[in-house]
């Protein structure tokens, strides 16, 4: 029988608790586990994702390009650079620009996704294209980045996930401080 799946349990300023079965530590009320989020761009776009219909939480919406949850005493950067592998076909570099809080109810599940949220950010060639895996990414769109910080949702679908604004703000903030930077 395969070991499930874990992830870390940490406090509001990101100490380690200890691990959780990934489904315990999102079941109601939630508890506060380590998370992340990736933010890929290439050229002027964001790529989004919608999340599969076969997961067990917030199916079908749209998010970012990936979202998980490192292991236990994983490097957030490799974890999520191995995940953007792993779900999309992608070999990206990524940098970790910023967390925060959230916690937010799947009306479907009851689930209860309550994560301390590293952003991570990175640049992709103008000609990549994602290979998503069919069991984790029902489908991908390339969203003008002058759409989100315009702050119109014209490009945007309906169904966003609840974390999506509030670490879109920290990915863009940190692309706006490197093009005033020269980066």
């Amino acid at each position: 029988m395969p070991e499930r799946p874990t992830v870390l349990l940490v406090d509001e300023l990101g100490r380690a608790l200890g691990p959780s079965d990934k489904l315990e530590a999102h079941e109601a009320p939630g508890r506060l586990h380590l998370a992340f989020s990736v933010f890929l761009f290439r050229d002027r776009q964001l790529l989004l994702q919608q999340r599969a219909t076969s997961k067990y939480h917030f199916p079908g919406i749209w998010a970012n390009a990936c979202c998980s949850h490192p292991a236990p005493g994983d490097d957030i950067v490799d974890s999520a650079e191995r995940r953007v592998r792993e779900e999309l076909g992608l070999d990206a570099d990524l940098d970790d620009v910023g967390t925060f809080i959230y916690r937010a109810v799947d009306p479907g599940s009851g689930l209860v996704e309550h994560e301390l949220d590293h952003v991570l950010v990175g640049t992709l060639a103008a000609d990549a294209e994602p290979n998503p895996d069919p069991g984790e990414v029902a489908a991908v769109m390339w969203v003008p980045v002058r759409e989100l910080s315009a702050g119109s949702a014209a490009e945007l679908p309906d169904a966003m996930a609840p974390w999506f604004a509030e670490a879109l703000e920290i990915a863009l903030q940190t692309r706006a401080e490197a093009a005033i930077g020269g980066c």
